[in-house]
């Protein structure tokens, strides 16, 4: 008998009707940033999220770089940042030459913590830096807490940019992640609920905003018959070929939201019964996961010393790819200097946390030997 092949984590799913736009941009000989695609995307992104206006780049970190520019943060300045996310949240702040100030996150959603947050903004302001922006992130999907977040930034005047990379298609209280903020910022990485192989885009209410992220992330480039510039600019736009690809995904993304979640789902009922294994899901009905990635913590004092790590690597010798969690900023060496106002909730997730097998293409079949694969490991049994 072969040897089963790698069930992956979280891959790229084509509707099948990229094709059709891809063509179309080489017969128009429209083989760069911006172009009929791009325009189209945009208004396919406005029309799903509710947001006022749209500007696709190159990526979700060029995004949130752009955002930091816009809302005027520079050398020296202050941007408070969740802990617990990926390093691309926390990395474009120094690209400003400011400070990441990270805060923990709230045991239930694993986001910011508000009380923590607001902790974070008087003690800062009280050392005489009041923080120029914050950036909250929807964690693997996971709405962070807007309200709660955003009156607290609004008391402080301090704009909110929502990272909203993995969480399209999740909704707080009804309303899109990404758009509670001054900014919001999506990815279309070649792991996200719908990719654009690279790619990002950044959403706003404010038809200013999303203007100057285009006009920077095109060289700034002015409007003069010549190469005329007046400030540093970037070559952060979408190239029209990567927004042909985004087209066709958006005809499917609510099957792939829905397929993400269905994932979760199973795994959840699938495991319902076995010690030691909790997941990420929301308190109540006002959180609209997106479920992008299926996500569980390993209790060893339930799972008769089964950490998290021996899972891993006992499913690395089945062909399953699993993934921990994301390492908090805060226990980053590269952060190491940076303020913190942390509580151990993130360091301990990270300490318990594995990411399962939840690309929107996995099989029913594949599927339930996750799930096998995992009641067998706890239980200690050999197949």
């Amino acid at each position: 008998m072969g040897k089963r092949k790698v069930i992956y984590l979280s891959t790229p799913h084509m509707s099948g009707r990229e094709m059709h736009y891809i063509e179309d941009a080489f017969k128009k000989n429209e083989i760069f940033p911006n172009g009929a695609n791009v325009d189209a995307f945009e208004q396919d992104l406005k029309k799903y999220t509710g947001a006022g206006y749209v500007s696709c780049l190159s990526s979700g970190t060029a995004a949130i770089h752009l955002a930091l520019i816009i809302l005027g943060v520079d050398q020296g300045d202050e941007v408070i940042c969740s802990s617990f996310t990926f390093s691309a949240s926390a990395n474009p702040i120094v690209y400003q030459k400011a400070l990441p100030i990270f805060v923990d996150s709230e045991p239930d959603t694993w986001n910011l913590r508000p009380e923590t947050l607001e902790f974070a903004i008087r003690d800062r302001i009280r050392r005489g830096k009041r923080p120029k922006a914050i950036i909250a992130v929807h964690l693997y999907g996971m709405p962070a807490r807007m309200d709660e977040i955003m009156e607290i930034a609004n008391r402080y005047e301090i704009p909110v940019i929502e990272d909203a990379a993995e969480a399209i298609g999740s909704k707080y209280k009804g309303q899109a992640c990404g758009t509670f903020g001054q900014i919001g910022i999506l990815s279309f990485n070649g792991n996200k609920t719908i990719s654009t192989s690279a790619g990002g885009a950044l959403i706003s209410s404010i038809k200013e905003y999303c203007d100057r992220a285009s006009f920077l992330s095109t060289q700034a480039r002015e409007d003069y018959p010549y190469y005329e510039h007046t400030e540093i600019g970037y070559n952060y736009r979408m190239s029209n070929i990567c927004a042909g690809i985004g087209r066709g995904q958006m005809e499917i993304l609510d099957e792939r939201v829905n397929k993400r979640r269905e994932n979760f789902f199973f795994y959840k009922e699938a495991l319902k019964d076995l010690p030691g294994i909790s997941f990420l899901e929301g308190p109540d009905s006002n959180f609209y996961s997106n479920h992008w990635l299926t996500v569980i913590c390993v209790d060893p004092n339930k799972t008769s010393g089964i950490t998290h790590t021996h899972i891993r690597k006992e499913f690395i010798k089945l062909n399953i790819e699993t993934r921990p969690l994301w390492k908090p900023m805060h226990l980053q060496p590269v952060f190491k200097e940076c303020p913190a106002y942390v509580d151990g909730t993130s360091e301990r997730l990270f300490n318990l946390g594995l990411c399962l097998p939840s690309s929107s293409c996995i099989t029913d079949e594949e599927r339930q030997y996750v799930a096998d694969s995992l009641r067998n490991i706890i239980n200690k049994r050999q197949f």
